[in-house]
């Protein structure tokens, strides 16, 4: 059944993109299809692995559970608008250093995650970290490593 399509801008990593969807399309779809941001990973498709994450207006949110016409004028941030390669976000410098991922599939849920646990509390404890990170699911295992990796940000900011 075809839908038809509608035009829309999202505010994306700071700028303003025009694309065309269906109205069913989830942010998640419209981030990874017609904006071609590959970062942004869809595996359950139901708000139960963390894997989508991205920041909405600044708070971490499963974008597979949001419709991208429900985004409006709010700002969406992804995986690629936390850092960029030669420039790398201190969280995404820090799972790398702390090896913090095996696979990689979940790692940029779970960066978007932790890196918003950050801005809004500088000085986590580990279960602050444990209850950010509680909405993600990583088959490798590589919890105790990410965990690690957040509270070396932390403690790197408060130095």
């Amino acid at each position: 059944m075809d839908l038809g399509s509608l035009s829309l801008t999202l505010k994306v990593n700071g700028s303003s993109r025009s694309l065309r969807i269906e109205p069913r399309m989830t942010l998640a779809e419209a981030l990874r299809g017609p904006l071609d941001l590959t970062g942004t990973k869809i595996a359950c498709n139901r708000g139960t692995c963390g894997a989508c994450t991205v920041w909405l207006d600044g708070d971490p949110i499963c974008s597979c559970m949001i419709l991208a016409l429900d985004v409006g004028d709010r700002e969406v941030t992804t995986i690629e608008g936390l850092g960029k390669p030669g420039r790398l976000h201190p969280m995404q410098a820090a799972f790398v250093e702390y090896d913090a991922m095996q696979c990689g599939f979940c790692t940029p849920g779970f960066v978007m995650s932790c890196a918003a646990l950050l801005a809004r509390r500088p000085h986590p404890t580990l279960e602050d970290v444990k209850v950010a990170i509680s909405g993600h699911l990583c088959r490798c295992g590589s919890y105790p490593k990410i965990c690690e990796a957040t509270l070396a940000v932390a403690k790197m900011g408060s130095s």
